[in-house]
């Protein structure tokens, strides 16, 4: 079991503790966090297989995180709730929650459930076709569809955007970057910096003030996601009508 890795979100640090103890005992790999901010970056940066998650958080409404996290790479998620009549338990299970407990609750039966749902997890399937509304990215043959139209991206800015979409809006520093979306070692942070550049000019309406890919100062960039859901008429988009044939004439025949 050493290979799972468990999350658990909970604004108790003592029942954290004891928790993430008892897990590490069974030889799970356990990573800690006591808010949704900091659930959201262990999350991206572990991609745990379960997250055990408080539906009490004092900062945060854990049914809408629930929902982020079954919008993900889908984990198992088991939810734990103070609240225990039935309205709230099917509220949560709604949310994407795959088991239900109510505190308080004794240890063995937390652990039982747990060893449950970790039995029910099958090997993943990498998602072949990540849809964020008006962005599409089609990861089996690298192509990526954005307001309606084909846009033609060198592999590294194919890489590089589907990092920024993959976090959720969540800033990423330039290091982060580089390590996730570059396939070798670069020692300069810099080299995010022209790309993103490039990448504006083939998705931004203007690259100059750009709204999709945000700067972040002092901190990196952002993939700002509620754009997606803007209403943008298609006369505004970047491609011309013209240029969208042409590119998908291209990505469509064989390289």
């Amino acid at each position: 079991m050493g290979s799972v890795c468990i999350e658990i979100i909970e604004g108790n640090p003592h029942l954290r503790s004891l928790l993430g103890w008892h897990l590490q005992q069974m030889d799970y790999r356990v990573h800690q966090a006591a808010s949704i901010y900091q659930a959201r970056e262990v999350f991206l940066n572990q991609q745990p297989t379960l997250v055990i998650l408080d539906a009490d958080l004092a900062d945060s409404d854990g049914i809408e995180f629930c929902n982020w996290l079954h919008c993900q790479q889908q984990p198992l998620i088991l939810m734990l709730s103070a609240r225990s009549n039935e309205a709230d338990i099917v509220i949560g299970l709604k949310a994407g929650a795959d088991d239900y407990l109510t505190k308080p609750f004794g240890m063995q039966e937390f652990l039982a459930r747990v060893e449950v749902l970790i039995r029910r997890k099958r090997t993943p399937i990498a998602p072949a076709y990540l849809d964020y509304g008006t962005l599409q990215i089609d990861l089996v043959q690298r192509r990526v569809r954005f307001q309606g139209e084909f846009i033609d991206l060198t592999p590294q800015e194919f890489s590089l955007l589907y990092v920024l979409a993959q976090a959720g809006g969540v800033p990423l520093s330039r290091t982060e970057l580089l390590r996730r979306a570059w396939p070798d070692a670069i020692d300069n942070p810099r080299t995010i910096d022209t790309h993103v550049l490039s990448l504006r000019k083939k998705v931004e309406l203007d690259p100059r003030q750009p709204s999709l890919i945000q700067t972040i100062r002092n901190v990196g960039y952002r993939f700002n996601m509620e754009i997606l859901n803007a209403n943008i008429p298609r006369s505004q988009t970047k491609l011309s009508q013209e240029k969208f044939n042409n590119q998908r004439s291209t990505l469509s025949s064989p390289r």
